[in-house]
């Protein structure tokens, strides 16, 4: 799967009590994140995408549930997301590579938002027809170069 693909590099990744190990390259014109848990599992596959490649009917129930539940907002990055659910590893990476968009995918977006205290950053996740799933105050994540 990483043949043609650029600057690869491997994180390991502490959020809050949650620690991941997630590679990060480019490939064609995309720029992947492969998230894997602390066991090896694959968690999820995910690249980025901007409002353009997310159908138009989804795209507008997403700006719905911004503009209702913030009175300013700035979408700062959007993935397309590749869940592992039930599907074998080289399931998801085929799929997620040959970039469809399934019933089965997320749109997960990186929001900055003006709430009563000001400015917030959240990560908000949605399904493929644009309905919420959650959301939840993003904290820097705190990333380690793994070197080997």
């Amino acid at each position: 799967y990483l043949q043609d693909a650029k600057r690869i590099r491997f994180y390991q990744e502490i959020d809050g009590d949650k620690k991941s190990f997630e590679a990060k390259f480019k490939k064609g014109r995309l720029h992947y994140s492969v998230e894997f848990d602390s066991k090896g599992i694959l968690e999820d596959v995910e690249f980025k995408i901007t409002p353009a490649d997310i159908p138009e009917a989804s795209w507008s129930n997403i700006l719905q549930y911004l503009e209702k539940n913030f009175e300013k907002f700035s979408v700062k990055k959007i993935q397309q997301q590749y869940p592992t659910l039930n599907k074998s590893t080289n399931e998801v990476l085929t799929e997620a590579f040959q970039n469809l968009i399934l019933p089965y995918i997320n749109y997960e977006l990186i929001v900055s938002a003006k709430k009563e205290k000001g400015y917030e950053q959240f990560e908000i996740l949605f399904n493929a027809e644009g309905e919420f799933i959650n959301r939840r105050k993003s904290i820097r994540s705190k990333y380690d170069h793994v070197l080997y």
